[in-house]
């Protein structure tokens, strides 16, 4: 289901998008997707938790936390640049007032927190973990108004002014 609805974005719109047709893309009949997808918005966003998942972690000690947070950030930001139709129904999925999507946002949520968490390595308080989260999910927001690239740019220097010098090496 997951691949037929990637694909039916690749060839349409989120707009146009049904779940008949992921369905039939899929071969399992439309009951059969509502049972594992109940709205479009639910498909999508778990397209998008499959991207996230997909992803590398870095941990590498060897690697400055920066260093290590700004690729797991940028990492997760451009996951979905070169599919453009995934980047608007994500934007609409996510934001979407659909029950279906609750628990995938949550899902999203906690992997993007266990991702971060990761880079960071073991000693950082809280608050940095939850600022970081908060600054990833602003710089989503702004995915319809700016290209990838400025958003990775603009991630570095904000990971650069949360963690400060002493994270550099």
């Amino acid at each position: 289901m997951l691949d037929a609805g990637l694909e039916e974005l690749r060839e349409s719109s989120y707009a146009n998008l049904t779940m008949r047709a992921v369905a039939t893309r899929a071969g399992v009949s439309p009951a059969s997707a509502y049972t594992y997808f109940p709205s479009k918005s639910a498909l999508v966003a778990a397209v998008y938790l499959r991207f996230l998942c997909d992803l590398p972690l870095h941990t590498g000690v060897n690697d400055a936390t920066r260093t290590r947070v700004s690729a797991t950030l940028r990492d997760m930001a451009v996951a979905v640049a070169d599919e453009p139709e995934l980047t608007v129904a994500c934007g609409a999925a996510l934001m979407a007032d659909d029950p279906a999507v609750a628990p995938l946002r949550e899902q999203i949520g906690e992997e993007v927190s266990r991702r971060i968490a990761a880079a960071l390595g073991p000693g950082w308080p809280r608050a940095v973990k939850s600022t970081l989260q908060m600054m990833f999910a602003g710089a989503l927001m702004t995915a319809r108004f700016v290209t990838y690239q400025e958003i990775a740019g603009q991630l570095d220097r904000a990971v650069e002014l949360i963690l400060g010098e002493s994270a550099a090496g």
